[in-house]
């Protein structure tokens, strides 16, 4: 009986290591809102990272953690750095932008694990307001997948977004 009991749980162990070793290597997590401002109000709040950090959903998680910005005040080169014992360890780094219309960060998370990402925020006018979509993309190493089988990363992750979204947007439509 231990011995059945015992295939079975390595047997079980098994299939959920294959099933991560087949899920895709790269994961995308987006989100979008429409915010009832022109597309250069919105673009002003992400484009600089001391903007960015009064709306930033994963700050408001964690008030207590310490940040420090380097490199240029905004664009290509702003570079904000944190510590904290909700948010953990990471740092990121706009590497791209095209006024008004999008910005891109490197994203490096160090603790409680490493992970080389990338966000890309895009706006698009739309009549009287903007579509703002929220995107974080990178690769997933196979203990990234293995997470993956139990957790959804989307679901975990997407709920921040979303809040750092309707954050934006009250902070854009009260400017």
């Amino acid at each position: 009986m231990l011995k059945t009991l015992l295939i079975a749980v390595v047997a079980a162990i098994g299939l959920v290591l294959v099933y991560a070793a087949t899920r895709p290597d790269n994961f995308r997590i987006e989100r979008s809102v429409r915010i009832k401002a022109p597309p250069e109000r919105i673009y002003a709040l992400i484009d600089n990272l001391h903007q960015f950090n009064l709306w930033n959903p994963f700050l408001r998680k964690d008030p207590a953690a310490q940040g420090t910005y380097s490199g240029t005040e905004s664009g290509k080169g702003a570079r904000y750095a944190w510590q904290g014992d909700k948010v953990g360890v990471g740092q990121m780094e706009i590497v791209g932008t095209t006024e008004p219309s999008s910005v891109t960060l490197n994203l490096d998370f160090l603790k409680p694990f490493e992970a080389h990402n990338m966000a890309d925020f895009t706006l698009k006018p739309d009549g009287d307001a903007t579509e703002v979509t929220w995107a974080m993309h990178g690769p997933a190493p196979f203990m990234s997948k293995l997470i993956q089988v139990f957790i959804s990363m989307d679901k975990m992750v997407g709920k921040d977004f979303e809040d750092g979204l309707n954050n934006l947007k009250t902070l854009a439509e009260a400017s």
